[in-house]
């Protein structure tokens, strides 16, 4: 049997039983309930001294609120736990190099030098990073790339990569 990926899992390798998260369950409730015993036992036992006979309703509702903040920040972080999830990706490798889509080049009418700018904004460079590889200006390079989407039809900078390598413009 697999482990889900919202499972627990011990270290063994296997799904902790029903009957253990019961136990587990069980043993929590006991704890909490022997905790507030204990609690009370203490604000009782104080409760006659003659700090606390003031100032009972504050020590209460203060205690309250920390134990209840306590439990928050618990059940919070047990139930925010990362869960590690691997997954294994084949990446293929094509069997054959670029060979660029001279039809489509012409059709669309593209320049040299806005498939050049194209390349580069694939690459993930910036404009100002375009510019200063391209010894042009910054305006340049935006001119050049708003060309290149319009002739493509994209809107942003990753549709017009994604799609200058549908047409076998950019590896």
């Amino acid at each position: 049997m697999q482990p889900s990926a919202n499972s627990p899992v011990t270290s063994s390798g296997t799904e902790p039983s029903a009957k253990s998260q019961r136990a587990r369950l069980w043993r929590h409730i006991v704890l909490f309930g022997l905790a507030g015993g204990v609690v009370i036992t203490l604000l009782k036992w104080t409760e006659y001294r003659y700090l606390v006979v003031e100032h009972s309703i504050e020590i209460y509702g203060g205690l309250t609120a920390a134990t209840f903040a306590a439990f928050g920040i618990w059940l919070g972080l047990r139930l925010t736990r990362k869960q590690i999830v691997l997954k294994e990706v084949r990446v293929s490798v094509p069997a054959e190099p670029f060979a660029l889509n001279s039809k489509k080049l012409e059709e669309l009418e593209i320049t040299p030098r806005e498939l050049e700018i194209l390349e580069l904004i694939a690459k993930g460079l910036s404009n100002r990073e375009i510019a200063e590889k391209l010894f042009v200006s910054e305006n340049t390079v935006k001119t050049h790339s708003s060309r290149v989407f319009d002739k493509l039809g994209a809107k942003r900078r990753t549709q017009a990569a994604q799609l200058g390598k549908e047409f076998g413009l950019i590896p």
